[in-house]
């Protein structure tokens, strides 16, 4: 071998050990690649959590609003407008599919906020125009106006005050996209590329996905931000908890997401593993569709109400590691109503009920049981399974059903389902995010209102709730809505779970994040 070839295969190979790859075993595909158009952790996670940023967003680990692509804010008296001064010289992505010849300025904030927010602009209808945080949210209606009042100051008009405003733009569906790629496609009459082949601002870019397999993104050289060694960001799509187990300890991934409760106690046990754990802001549930009969009968659906065991799930599925939901939101969130009374494991009470709205012997139903893990349901089949007896055991027949989760997302948001398996972590710390996203009227057709429950007296309290600067009164109206929502049963509440992280020992700076997203812009392998 002479020196010359020597030379570069040294080099090659310094190379090759100095690059620093992570491989990330997920537990789903996601269902696209813009965050304007999930709600889902397993598609935040490979979108907002790599490639985009907000204007603001939430500090890694905590629920304390910092500057992102804005550098300030001022904020009216009257709580109306919203300015925000923008960070010079950032840079969008450079892709193979895409080289951008500007930085980022206002004109990218108006074309991302109002694609959302007019269904005149020309991207509102692609990828099929439903923006569920966007529309469940009615930050159509909050927002007034958006304008740019020279090309790094925006100003935002509300149409009434809204406490959770600065929050809410602090969430994942507030990334900023490229206008100027945006253009581009429009010009190629490639416009669906936008939520496919994606362009942000972020410590990592896309570089390719294979469906169900693997997603690549490699690291940003022109970030703006501060970010760890990742040279290589790999999502290794693996839907079997175990098989994430098993990949961890051989080395072939060096973090997983919602481990099984089954595998926790081996994996604090390795000593090449680090496991942490965090009280989750979340709620796992079961949705009935009041728009179908019977489920369109309160005493059918306080019957259902009566007849799960929910503490032999616990026991079963979570292993311990999770609490009894009685509401709506999780205990850890101000506003939470500890004087709602939980519905009492009782199938005498249950079919009692079914007697009294006409249904003595019973009736045959579907449940969709989810098809990942997700922190709030750990083991969607096996949990079906158990409804499924329970129900027997008051003459009520049910058929489970699943699918992948792209398509069970799409087809609950339609209101295809009779009952499914569905939860939620908490994206803002804001009682809002739970009580007025999943179940307020407009979060009907922004499809994150999977039981298409439209109670106004509910809606009428969590519209005015956020509303109102006081806090004292935004609580009351908080734990009254609880109390309406427990009454009217459009759900069976399970469970707050704990969250499990599991990885390899030489990573480090992962923080939990309590709003269950996983950022890895300032993680370091060892």
């Amino acid at each position: 071998m002479n020196k010359f070839i020597l030379t570069c295969v040294l080099f090659l190979s310094a190379l090759s050990v100095h690059a620093k790859s992570f491989v990330y075993c997920s537990e789903g595909s996601p269902s696209s690649f813009n965050p304007q158009l999930v709600t889902d952790g397993t598609s935040t996670n490979a979108t907002a959590g790599v490639l985009y940023n907000g204007l603001v967003e939430f500090q890694i680990g905590t629920t304390k609003i910092v500057p992102a692509l804005a550098e300030s804010w001022e904020i009216s008296k009257d709580k109306m407008t919203y300015t925000f001064k923008l960070r010079k010289g950032v840079k969008f992505h450079t892709t193979k599919y895409f080289t951008p010849t500007r930085d980022f300025n206002a004109t990218d904030v108006l074309f991302s906020i109002d694609r959302q927010r007019l269904a005149s602009h020309p991207f509102h209808l692609v990828s099929g125009g439903k923006y569920e945080y966007f529309d469940g949210m009615e930050m159509g209606k909050i927002i007034k106006e958006v304008k740019a009042l020279d090309p790094y100051l925006v100003q935002i008009t509300l149409s009434s005050p809204e406490a959770p405003f600065l929050a809410n733009m602090a969430m994942s569906f507030m990334g900023i996209l490229s206008e100027e790629y945006g253009a581009k496609l429009t010009a190629a009459n490639k416009k669906a590329d936008m939520d496919n082949f994606p362009v942000g601002t972020s410590a990592f870019i896309f570089q390719s996905y294979a469906k169900d397999s693997v997603i690549k993104y490699t690291s940003n050289p022109q970030y703006w931000g501060k970010h760890g060694n990742i040279d290589k960001l790999i999502f290794a799509i693996t839907p079997d908890a175990n098989v994430r187990h098993q990949k961890l300890k051989t080395g072939e991934c060096q973090f997983v997401n919602e481990p099984s409760p089954a595998d926790i106690p081996e994996m604090k046990k390795n000593p090449a593993l680090t496991v942490m754990q965090d009280a989750g802001l979340n709620i796992g549930y079961l949705s009935m569709n009041v728009t179908k009969k019977p489920f369109d009968n309160l005493l059918v659906r306080q019957a259902i109400n009566h007849a799960l065991n929910k503490k032999s799930y616990i026991d079963a599925i979570y292993l311990g590691n999770a609490i009894i939901a009685k509401n709506p939101i999780p205990p850890t969130i101000w506003s939470y109503n500890d004087s709602v009374k939980d519905y009492e494991y009782s199938p005498e009470k249950a079919k009692a009920l079914l007697a009294k709205a006409g249904l003595p012997n019973g009736f045959e139903t579907e449940i969709w049981t989810l098809p990942v893990s997700r922190p709030y349901n750990p083991n969607g089949k096996k949990m079906g399974e158990l409804m499924q007896a329970d129900l027997a055991k008051v003459g009520i027949k049910v058929k489970l059903l699943t699918f992948d989760w792209p398509t069970y997302l799409k087809k609950a948001s339609q209101g295809d389902q009779q009952m499914l398996q569905m939860g939620w972590t908490g994206d803002n710390g804001d009682p809002d995010n739970f009580l007025n996203t999943l179940l307020g009227c407009g979060a009907i057709k922004g499809g994150s209102n999977y039981s298409m429950w439209c109670d106004k007296k509910f809606n009428q309290a969590v519209v005015e709730a956020k509303t109102t600067p006081d806090m004292k009164k935004r609580s009351s109206l908080y734990k009254e809505a609880q109390k309406i929502f427990k009454e009217q049963a459009p759900w069976v509440t399970l469970a707050h779970s704990t969250v499990f992280k599991a990885m390899a020992k030489n990573i480090k700076g992962y923080k939990v994040d309590p709003l269950g997203h996983d950022s890895f812009n300032l993680v370091n392998v060892e």
